[in-house]
């Protein structure tokens, strides 16, 4: 399985959500990013316990590595717009996509936000289940 790192977020996703996904509020410089929270939200999805994954499948790592990118703010703004594009970069990497409609994302993506962190078990499993209900071979 293929990871995503910090370069690839910073030439990749972060360039197409701020050219692509730019509305109202502009994504600052990639500079300006807090210090070590998006490297630890690309690690966390490869962590292992005992020689065990903590997140073992291709969903369950894409499923957490969401979560992360919206909830722990590794950006001044656009964390929603960021973590989306990321998403599909590490999907893309591993041979798969998302075929879903765009609308239904983007409200997905900001339900996500707007959950209480006390339901974080709960929110990354529906996140599991969408990726299932979306995900497709890339061809």
């Amino acid at each position: 399985m293929k990871i995503i790192t910090v370069k690839e977020v910073e030439y990749i996703a972060f360039r197409l959500a701020k050219e692509l996904l730019s509305f109202n509020e502009p994504i600052p410089d990639f500079s300006t990013r807090f210090p070590n929270i998006l490297e630890s939200c690309l690690n966390v999805p490869f962590q292992t316990f005992g020689s065990k994954s903590l997140y073992p499948t291709l969903i369950s790592k894409a499923a957490i590595l969401f979560y992360l990118m919206i909830k722990n703010h590794p950006f001044q703004n656009g964390n929603k717009r960021i973590a989306m594009t990321t998403l599909f970069v590490f999907l893309y990497k591993n041979k798969k996509w998302l075929k879903v409609d765009t609308q239904e994302l983007y409200n997905f993506t900001v339900w996500v936000a707007s959950s209480p962190p006390r339901v974080k078990v709960q929110v990354v499993k529906a996140i599991e289940k969408f990726l299932g209900d979306y995900m497709i071979d890339l061809s």
